[in-house]
C-alpha cells in the first residue's frame, strides 16, 4: 500500500496482502488523464458488456513474455517495442499491421545478428487507443471542446458531436483490438515469420535505399548461414525457423476498460489484465498514490513505466515498492524518455540507486518522447539526430555504469510517412512533413528510418563485443 512506504527505507520484500487490492480498488484513488462521461449509465452498460467478452491475451503467454524480459534483465536479451502513437479506426486494415509487423521483424533480426542475442519484439497494437493529455479542453476560432483523447474516447473531427466521450468506443477498440490480435497471430506462426523468407520483409519504398540495401546485404549473409546449417543436418524447417514469438502492450490508461478485461488465471488464481500481454504507466499518470498504480500492482502482467528527469531516485524506488514488492525478475521494465543531455546528466543517478538497492529492472530506451518540437509551420516533429543522439547517450551511460542497455521503445510504422524530419538516406526536411503527414497523433519514424536505427543499435551492441560492424 501506498500508506505503508517509508520516506527513508525501501524494503525489497514486502508481503502483498491479497486483501488490500482488488480490481476495482483504483476507483478509491484520484485518477489522472481519465475522461469524464456524462452518462454514468452507459459507462456502467459498456463495462458489463466488455466484462462479458472473451480474453484477448491469455495468462500463459504474458508469462512467457515475462519469462523473456526477465532473461533481458539480466543481460541476455534485448526489448523492441515499437508501433504506432495511437491506434486509429479508419485506419485499420491488414496491410497496416502487416507493414508495421513486418518493420519490427526486420528489426529484430538486424539486431539478432547484431548483437547475438535473443530480441524479444513487442508490438504498440491492439490496444494503444488511449492518449494522454495536457489539457482537457481545446480551442479553436474562439469554440472550446473536450481535447481528442484517441478513438476509444472520443472523434478525431472538431465538432462537439465527435468530441463527446463515447463509452461504447471501448466496445469497437475490443473488436479492432480482436482483429489485429488475430492478424499478428496469423503472420507470426502461419509461416510468413519464416526465417527463409526473410527478404520478403523488405518494403518497396525501402528497397532501394541505404538501409535496404545494408539490409539485402545482411539478409545474404543470413541466407550463407541457412545454407551452412542445412549442409551439416541442421533441421531449418524446424518450427524455431519458421516462426516468432509476438507480444503486443499499450498504455495503461483508460482504467474502466482495463478493468474490465481483467480476469483470474484458471491456473494460478492471480489476476490478469487480458486486453494485452503487458501494460505500462505513463509519465503522466505515475503518482504513487493515484490511481494507475494501484490498477497495475495488482495484476501479474509484465509492466512498463515510463520515466523522465522528474522522476527522483527516492520516488523511483518507491514506486518499484508499490509494484514490485517482490523484486521479481521480468516484473518491471523502465522506460526512460529525456532527450541526450538530459539523460547523460540524470540516468547515472537513477541507475545507480536502482543498482544499491539491488532491483531487478530491465532499462530501456524511448528516444522519441522527449524530441517532439513543432515547427514554424505547426506540424509536430521528431528530429532523427536527436532521437540517435540519445539512444546513443542511452548506450554510453550503460556503458560507464556496468548495466544492460536492455531495448529500445519507439513509435514507428511500416507506412512511407514523412513525420519524423531528418534520417541519413533521403533525409526528410520540414518542408517535406506536408506530403504525408498521416498521424492521428505523435509524429513517428517510417520504415526507412526505423531500420536505419536499428543498424545503429545493432552496430553500437557488435563495437561492445569487440566485432566488426554489421555491412
Amino acid at each position: 500500500m501506498v500508506s505503508s512506504i517509508s520516506k527513508t527505507s525501501h524494503n525489497t520484500n514486502p508481503s502483498k496482502s491479497s486483501t488490500d487490492w482488488s480490481v476495482d480498488s483504483w476507483r478509491n484513488k484520484e485518477a489522472y488523464q481519465m475522461p469524464v462521461y456524462n452518462d454514468q449509465e452507459k459507462l456502467a452498460d459498456a463495462e458489463r458488456i466488455l466484462s462479458r467478452q472473451s480474453p484477448l491475451v491469455f495468462a500463459g503467454e504474458c508469462r512467457e513474455l515475462h519469462n523473456e524480459l526477465a532473461k533481458a534483465s539480466e543481460g541476455k536479451g534485448f526489448l523492441i517495442m515499437g508501433g504506432d502513437c495511437a491506434e486509429s479506426f479508419d485506419e485499420f486494415n491488414v496491410n497496416h499491421v502487416r507493414d508495421t509487423f513486418k518493420v519490427i521483424l526486420q528489426m529484430a533480426l538486424i539486431l539478432t545478428y547484431g548483437a547475438a542475442i535473443p530480441i524479444t519484439k513487442v508490438g504498440r497494437m491492439a490496444g494503444q487507443f488511449a492518449k494522454p493529455r495536457s489539457d482537457p479542453f481545446e480551442i479553436r476560432n474562439g469554440i472550446k471542446l473536450p481535447s481528442y483523447r484517441g478513438d476509444i474516447v472520443n472523434g478525431e473531427q472538431f465538432t462537439k458531436d465527435a468530441r463527446e466521450n463515447d463509452p461504447y468506443r471501448m466496445i469497437a477498440a475490443y473488436h479492432q483490438s480482436s482483429q489485429t490480435l488475430n492478424i499478428l497471430r496469423a503472420f507470426a506462426t502461419g509461416g510468413f515469420a519464416d526465417i527463409n523468407r526473410l527478404h520478403a520483409w523488405n518494403l518497396d519504398f525501402v528497397k532501394k535505399t541505404e538501409p535496404g540495401s545494408k539490409y539485402r546485404i545482411m539478409a545474404e549473409k543470413v541466407d550463407e548461414s541457412l545454407r551452412f546449417m542445412k549442409a551439416i543436418g541442421v533441421d531449418i524447417s524446424d518450427s524455431k525457423f519458421k516462426q516468432t514469438s509476438f507480444y503486443t502492450a499499450h498504455e495503461c490508461l483508460l482504467l474502466p476498460y482495463e478493468q474490465a478485461l481483467t480476469r483470474i488465471d484458471s491456473t494460478t488464481d492471480k489476476w490478469y489484465d487480458c486486453s494485452s500481454h503487458m501494460l505500462w504507466v505513463g509519465e503522466r499518470t505515475r503518482q504513487l498514490d493515484a490511481a494507475h498504480l494501484e490498477f497495475v500492482r495488482g495484476i501479474e502482467n509484465p509492466l512498463g513505466v515510463k520515466i523522465s528527469d522528474k522522476c527522483s531516485p527516492d520516488d523511483l524506488l518507491k514506486l518499484l515498492d508499490i509494484i514490485n514488492p517482490e523484486n521479481v525478475p521480468g516484473r518491471v521494465t523502465l522506460i526512460t524518455r529525456m532527450s541526450a543531455e538530459k539523460l547523460r546528466n540524470h540516468l547515472p543517478i537513477l541507475i545507480k540507486a536502482v543498482q544499491k538497492e539491488g532491483r531487478k529492472v530491465l532499462w530501456i530506451s524511448d528516444p522519441v518522447h522527449g524530441n517532439t518540437i513543432k515547427t514554424e509551420s505547426g506540424y509536430k516533429t521528431r528530429p532523427f539526430d536527436a532521437i540517435r543522439a540519445e539512444l546513443r547517450a542511452f548506450f554510453d551511460v550503460h556503458a560507464e555504469m556496468g548495466t544492460h542497455p536492455g531495448g529500445m521503445h519507439i513509435e514507428m510504422t511500416g507506412e512511407d510517412v514523412t513525420e519524423c524530419i531528418g534520417g541519413s538516406v533521403d533525409s526528410i526536411s520540414e518542408a517535406d512533413l506536408s506530403k504525408r503527414y498521416n498521424t492521428y497523433c505523435d509524429p513517428r519514424l517510417n520504415g526507412m528510418q526505423s531500420l536505419e536505427l536499428a543498424f545503429l543499435v545493432g552496430d553500437r551492441m557488435r563495437k561492445g563485443k569487440g566485432l566488426p560492424p554489421l555491412v
